[in-house]
């Protein structure tokens, strides 16, 4: 426990003044946690970045990733229509070396790279363009997972008798899936009282709702992952906490979720 609040006040430490700072900084720095984050996935299948599939997965990861802004850059200079196209080239090379390597890379793995990269690419690149619509957005997706997270955690541990998922995670209980909920609403409420950042109340509560519930699914499909390819943690990163994607496995679905239904216009 001591070593994970080390680490945690740490990380805090070094993350936050890039949130507040945003801009290029923030992209930068989430462009890197972004590969970090696909490093770990792909090692979990035993894939190395380094291959040339993990080249060309890592290349289509951070166009998905960039910013809108630059991504029109980027279109422009390579004289494309659009970034899905020079993503599309990539998954022809990908399937092109199936066949150059005589099936040594299988079609199945080359899926698992190219679902990889849009999972964890568009969920940081809705993390970084929900920080450059404002600070306050960024403020209240992680206020909701975060207490989401820790709701569940202590709800559960004093309240959960009813496991809600054990072939996946089998500490979760459907108290602490429903506590999380709960403390998320209460701890939106608040900001909203602080900082109105939704058009109503009810508005405020069903998104709320929606993205604690959509967060631990996220969480879930992270575990499942993990316990497929039987590994304790994505990676060795944060000490006391794992890799990257066990720390933002909530918000690369939380993010995207709220773009999606406009919470940020």
């Amino acid at each position: 426990m001591k070593q994970r609040i080390i680490t945690g006040v740490i990380a805090a430490a070094l993350f936050i003044p890039f949130v507040i700072y945003g801009g290029g900084p923030f992209a930068v720095l989430m462009s890197i946690i972004a590969v970090v984050g696909f490093y770990e996935l792909l090692k979990m299948k035993g894939i190395s970045i380094a291959s040339v599939p993990g080249i060309l997965g890592t290349l289509a990861l951070l166009l998905l990733v960039v910013p809108s802004d630059w991504s029109k850059n980027i279109v422009e200079f390579l004289q494309y229509e659009s970034t899905l196209m020079i993503v599309y080239g990539l998954v022809i090379l990908l399937l092109i070396y199936i066949v150059l390597v005589k099936n040594k890379m299988t079609f199945d793995e080359i899926g698992f790279i190219l679902i990889g990269a849009f999972y964890v690419g568009l969920g940081f690149h809705y993390f970084i363009e929900t920080r450059f619509i404002g600070l306050e957005f960024v403020v209240f997706v992680l206020l909701i997972v975060w207490t989401t997270d820790s709701g569940a955690y202590f709800v559960g541990r004093k309240l959960g008798k009813n496991k809600l998922w054990p072939e996946i995670s089998p500490k979760k209980t459907v108290e602490g899936f429903v506590g999380g909920i709960v403390i998320a609403v209460c701890f939106a409420i608040a900001m909203q009282l602080f900082y109105p950042i939704a058009s109503s109340w009810m508005q405020l509560i069903i998104v709320t709702i929606v993205a604690s519930i959509v967060g631990q699914m996220g969480d879930l499909v992270e575990s499942a992952i993990k316990r497929h390819y039987g590994v304790k943690d994505s990676g060795t990163i944060l000490p006391g906490h794992g890799g990257i994607l066990d720390r933002f496995d909530s918000l690369l679905f939380v993010v995207p979720l709220l773009h999606f239904l406009h919470f940020f216009n």
